[in-house]
């Protein structure tokens, strides 16, 4: 494996909160016999509540700002005047 391609922030929080999700929506649904119902709702509990729960390191660096092509070219057309 490429090392480039690993994380060393330990995981993904994305993955990691939609298979608790996905744990606890068919612990619920098997219990109330609707997995069906619960399942889906596991899921996007667990989409939505994963990051909140376990952020990743690179979100932690305070930096939220992507900057695009266009924010250069506006940027480098200031400069020049």
């Amino acid at each position: 494996m490429d090392d480039k391609n690993k994380k060393d922030n330990g995981g993904n929080s994305t993955a990691l909160g939609l298979c608790i999700g996905l744990a606890i929506g068919t612990a619920i649904g098997t219990a109330t016999g609707n997995i069906g119902l619960w399942m889906p709702i596991g899921l996007v509990l667990g989409l939505v509540l994963g990051p909140v729960i376990f952020p990743d390191k690179e979100d932690q660096d305070g930096d939220d700002t992507v900057e695009t092509e266009v924010d250069k070219e506006e940027e480098s057309e200031e400069n020049e005047e």
